[in-house]
């Protein structure tokens, strides 16, 4: 049978009590291997369903099951110890070496009067190699790239040991080449065992990651299952409000092709101030 490290029930949640929903009775749940990837338009609630996860805002109704337990009766130090967490971004303020950012991954498992151990400090040696990053082991992090401090945030969440890794939006800022590369990292971690969640803007890394999809819309999930369920030409254009051809592009691969729409920007206005300025000129 296999074992469930979240399962989410019928989940709703409002800033305050007399604000409307961001989303309402969100159902689902991720196994040990699973990479589960939420798509969805702009301010439809991925990033705010994900912060629910780690507890980081409370949910007005339903239930969130971490490792068999409410995470409403867990201490952050608890689920830290579960579950791994990387924002959409991070701005450093300090400048800590790469070293000391990764180790302070191992801060759920050090009392606060406490040091870190010879243990603490192997791991986080560790979680560098496994990046193929200890060359920098002692740059100042603030003086990264964004793909590097990516990577770096990576060897922190890592050196935590969680069960589940939760990114929101992990490719944004990067390019082709970084992004392409993360999401291999993170098919290799779920390949081992960990559990992710991950939102992001491109149905095509569903397509090479996940082996389960959501979309978002309208406060609530539109579609949940297999990426060659849900990822459909239908309910693309539902979600996105544009014609998309979907293709196999061979070795079991598809990709998502979007088409030029008919819309087109009241221009006349614009035009004669633009012809003006130049006879002007």
């Amino acid at each position: 049978m296999s074992e469930k490290l979240i399962d989410v029930k019928n989940i709703s949640f409002s800033y305050s009590k007399d604000s409307p929903l961001i989303f309402e009775d969100i159902s689902f749940s991720v196994e040990r291997g699973d990479v589960l990837c939420v798509l969805g338009p702009n301010g439809t609630g991925k990033t705010t369903l994900i912060k629910t996860l780690n507890k980081l805002h409370d949910i007005n109704s339903g239930e969130i099951i971490l490792n068999g337990k409410n995470i409403k009766k867990l201490s952050f130090r608890d689920i830290s110890k579960s579950i791994g967490y990387i924002p959409q971004g991070h701005v450093p303020s300090f400048p800590f070496t790469v070293f000391d950012v990764v180790l302070m991954g191992r801060s759920p498992y050090i009392g606060l009067s406490s040091s870190p151990r010879l243990r603490d400090k192997k791991i986080a040696e560790d979680a560098l190699k496994t990046l193929g990053i200890h060359h920098m082991r002692d740059k100042e992090y603030t003086n990264l790239s964004g793909g590097e401090r990516q990577l770096v945030f990576l060897a922190r969440v890592l050196a935590q040991e969680p069960d589940v890794l939760i990114l929101d939006e992990p490719t944004n800022h990067l390019d082709f080449g970084n992004q392409i590369r993360l999401l291999q990292i993170l098919e290799q971690l779920s390949e081992l065992g960990m559990a992710i969640i991950m939102s992001s803007h491109y149905p095509d890394h569903a397509f090479l990651v996940a082996n389960k999809v959501a979309i978002m819309k309208d406060k609530k999930f539109l579609a949940f299952g297999k990426p060659e369920d849900v990822i459909t030409e239908d309910n693309l254009k539902e979600t996105y409000g544009m014609e998309v051809i979907i293709r196999d592009v061979g070795e079991g691969r598809k990709t998502c092709i979007p088409l030029k729409s008919d819309f087109k920007l009241e221009m006349d206005n614009y035009a004669s101030k633009f012809q003006s300025k130049k006879q002007d000129s």
